[in-house]
């Protein structure tokens, strides 16, 4: 009989932990979780089953991470996705490497050379790829003698409901590893619809009375009128021109045609933000719903399950708060394809290990 190898992982900068549950549900077993965010600690260890460490990573040692895995691991995993903001673009041109924020990828490269893990994998914004602290980290890793394999994959392609490009990078001290096959092409991507047309309709302000999660910000006079006018798929062009902001009449402004547009039912939704529960931060608005999208209805383009606890039932949900960790978190179903993967990979390894 095949021996089936156990995996057990460690995630940095877990959040709210949509890694872990990927991680989770391809059947690796997270035994911790690392945030120096407080907020973190209730939604990672209910959903996850593992403990939450708050800390900052800078803080954290090669001892420490060692000491969480135990005896009964065959495959050691050390998964993270360093806070994206620092990463997202160069400002106006300029090499930010000198940024103290970069110092967080380079903290992750120096527990991976004080632990030694089988396996490593990393996911970021695609714009981490240009800078010089990632080609740091991956040289970092082929110099230890891991082989790494990286690439921008869009989220579609794997089943979840929102245009969202993410850098994945795997790489293994065992051998080749690569990222599985995508699950779904243009032909069948998820849309809106298929994602939350089930749920219950509610105004802006209101939340659902059976899902507290199911709730949507409230809307000034002058916001309901612009959503009022606005059209699936369509731009702030579409309003009276007394709605318009001063910015819109600016060429500057042109350019963000999206900013209070509606979804569309028949597309995907779009990059799910820390700020994506209200209608000035992008296309966020309901597709026929005068409003922004729910709190659920975030957590559903982001994959997580409606069994998803992000606060305790003794606590309101903060709109601010769980929106904030929704926005930062890894989706549900990448975190599984990266599982996936690792098992994958793993599939042959237990005769080499045993050699």
């Amino acid at each position: 009989m095949k021996k089936v190898l156990k995996i057990e992982a460690v995630d940095l900068f877990c959040g709210a932990g949509g890694l872990s549950f990927g991680l989770r549900k391809a059947g690796i077993k997270i035994l911790a979780g690392i945030d120096f965010d407080p907020a973190c600690r209730y939604p990672f260890e209910e959903n996850n089953g593992a403990t939450f460490i708050e800390s900052d990573v800078a803080l954290i040692k090669g001892e420490d991470i060692h000491n969480l895995f135990t005896d009964k691991a065959d495959i050691r995993v050390l998964a993270g996705c360093a806070p994206c903001q620092p990463f997202s673009k160069y400002r106006q041109g300029k090499d930010t490497s000198a940024d103290k924020k970069w110092k967080l990828l380079y903290e992750f490269s120096r527990l991976v050379d004080e632990t030694e893990p089988d396996v490593v994998t990393m996911e970021n914004v695609p714009e981490l790829k240009g800078h010089k602290v990632f080609d740091d980290f991956a040289n970092g890793l082929i110099d230890r003698g891991y082989q790494v394999t990286h690439g921008i994959i869009n989220c579609l392609s794997y089943g979840v409901p929102q245009s969202r490009k993410r850098l994945v990078l795997l790489a293994s001290k065992h051998g080749g590893i690569n990222l599985i096959s995508p699950s779904h092409s243009p032909e069948n991507f998820v849309t809106v619809k298929q994602a939350i047309g089930h749920l219950p309709a509610i105004s802006a302000g209101e939340h659902h009375k059976k899902d507290p999660l199911h709730m949507s910000t409230r809307l000034s006079e002058v916001n309901l009128r612009r959503i009022r006018q606005s059209k699936q798929g369509g731009t702030w062009r579409d309003w009276d021109e007394d709605l318009m902001l001063a910015c819109h009449k600016k060429k500057s402004g042109k350019s963000y045609p999206s900013v209070y547009g509606r979804m569309t039912w028949d597309s995907p939704a779009p990059t799910m933000t820390t700020l994506c529960y209200g209608i000035g931060n992008g296309r966020f608005g309901h597709p026929d719903q005068d409003r922004a999208i729910s709190l659920r209805e975030a957590a559903i383009f982001q994959t997580f399950p409606a069994t998803y606890k992000f606060t305790s039932p003794d606590n309101k949900p903060c709109m601010k708060k769980i929106g904030r960790l929704i926005g930062n978190a890894v989706p549900v179903r990448l975190g599984e394809v990266i599982g996936l993967s690792i098992k994958k990979h793993c599939e042959g390894l237990p005769n080499k290990l045993a050699e």
